[in-house]
């Protein structure tokens, strides 16, 4: 923690709220104020929405409700059972033109709805990434295009009314469907982040992959063939459904205490081969599906491409965007504006001096406090500088 900044933490009343001192008694004032949070934010210009978040609730002891995990809408079982070996001509032909076909066999029976919630309390919808212990990570379009071979490149698709021959046509030309895949996983993240909220739709299967590929150490998960026996296959056939034991109670502890000698910074090194790297993945900017819009940072990632991460800007304010599909065609510039802070990382999971030091005082790194009834700082990790992607 940077000991230049003066950290004040005040307890709260028995309602919750954090009592005012220079004000009568029993008046309060809100918990978002210059002394920030119980175990972060100290800073509140970053996460302007964590007064609705699920950690600040979480810190407390406050569950959602009786049932603590997510409700997870999941249909993996159905589409395995239901989708043919073989589509009809006419159909295979749609499906093959859209860029669709790999759907068809890259949904998992089940979901982990212990180890998925877990993650989606650490999701934070203003920088859309997750907040770890070590800083901050993120589904990235690359993610998405290895884990289900989609197409990344496309023009932002807005609702139209059109004839069939038509929309197959738009299929082709307009769908990037990683983006409208992460755009749908980026809003139903954010909905689910919050405290009132008590289910996650969109397309979960992408979530539990990413977890499998990026944290090889937590949750349960079966393998059905090693990344060098690949024959190009979507990097989601890999795993499979396997029922896990731990409760999202046993999973929150284990996530804080994560390191980054834990992660698998660059998992589909070994998949290039099939699905080369684009650069348009580092575009930092909106990304549009329909009426949604959210913000795409991989400046806030940078050692999942394998640079030394900085301390970013601050997040694009999406509301404000005007000229996204300007700003997506033109992806260039704003790959200049990521990676010219940086340089490529001397280790997986380099950071530039000060990161950290930042990180703490605008992020809520952990969920479970040591002691209830005692809330700290959190330190400064020094962690072993070792590689972490697989050899």
């Amino acid at each position: 923690m940077n000991r230049g900044v003066k950290m004040v933490v005040r307890r709260r009343g028995a309602d919750g709220r954090i009592p005012d001192r220079t004000l009568g008694r029993g008046a309060y004032s809100s918990a978002a104020e210059s002394a920030g949070y119980p175990g972060g934010p100290y800073d509140t210009s970053l996460l302007v929405k964590y007064e609705h978040h699920v950690a600040r609730h979480l810190w407390f002891g406050e569950e959602r409700g009786p049932k603590k995990e997510l409700k997870v809408a999941g249909h993996g079982l159905k589409l395995t059972s239901r989708v043919p070996l073989a589509l009809p001509p006419q159909m295979e032909s749609w499906v093959s033109r859209s860029g669709l076909s790999s759907l068809q066999r890259t949904s998992l029976n089940k979901i982990d709805t212990n180890l998925v919630s877990a993650f989606v309390e650490r999701w934070h919808l203003e920088t859309s990434s997750f907040h770890m212990l070590f800083g901050e990570m993120s589904i990235t379009l690359d993610d998405v295009s290895c884990l289900l071979h989609l197409p990344i490149r496309g023009i932002f698709w807005s609702p139209q009314d059109v004839t069939e021959e038509v929309a197959v046509e738009l299929a082709v030309d307009y769908l990037g469907v990683s983006q409208a895949s992460l755009v749908t996983l980026y809003r139903y993240l954010g909905d689910a982040s919050m405290y009132s909220c008590k289910q996650l739709g969109g397309y979960p299967y992408l979530l539990q992959c990413w977890i499998h590929e990026y944290f090889p150490t937590v949750g349960k998960r079966g393998e059905n063939w090693k990344p060098a026996d690949n024959c190009g296959l979507p990097r989601a056939m890999r795993w499979s459904y396997r029922q896990g034991v731990l409760k999202i109670d046993d999973l929150r502890p284990i996530l804080d205490k994560l390191t980054p000698s834990d992660v698998i910074w660059r998992p589909f090194e070994d998949h290039r081969a099939w699905h080369l790297f684009d650069e348009i993945c580092l575009y930092r900017g909106c990304l549009k599906w329909g009426d949604t819009v959210v913000p795409y940072l991989p400046d806030r990632c940078l050692r999942q491409f394998g640079y030394r991460q900085y301390v970013p800007s601050p997040p694009l304010d999406c509301m404000m965007a005007t000229d996204i599909d300007v700003d997506w065609i033109g992806y260039h510039q704003s790959v200049i504006f990521v990676i010219r802070p940086t340089t490529m990382a001397t280790t997986p999971s380099d950071v530039e001096d000060g990161y950290l030091e930042w990180y703490y005082c605008v992020s809520h790194p952990r969920l479970v406090p040591p002691h209830r009834d005692d809330p700290r700082e959190v330190p400064v990790p020094v962690y072993d500088a070792g590689p972490s992607d697989p050899d």
